[in-house]
């Protein structure tokens, strides 16, 4: 099994990110900061350009206030959908 982060699964849970750091009202850089990681890495996350491992994951959603199991739910749905699990 090869993942990507340009799968439509991926992008599912990158727009789920953007949503949750939006509804925060935060910049990228400033999530970027609470999460002592440079700016860049949230922008490469949210734009397709990086893919997130599950560590970075659960510290993003917590950065955000944002309940990882609900992306985890977001992304089996999608892949279940795909009838790729």
């Amino acid at each position: 099994m090869k993942s990507s982060p340009y799968s439509p699964d991926a992008e599912k849970l990158r727009k789920w990110l953007k949503q949750k750091r939006e509804e925060r009202g935060l910049s990228i850089r400033a999530a970027a900061a609470m999460l002592g990681r440079h700016h860049s890495i949230i922008g490469k996350i949210e734009q397709e350009r990086k893919k997130i491992d599950i560590l970075e994951f659960v510290e993003y959603c917590a950065v955000l206030n944002a309940d990882p199991h609900e992306g985890l739910d977001i992304l089996i749905d999608s892949l279940k959908s795909m009838k790729k699990i």
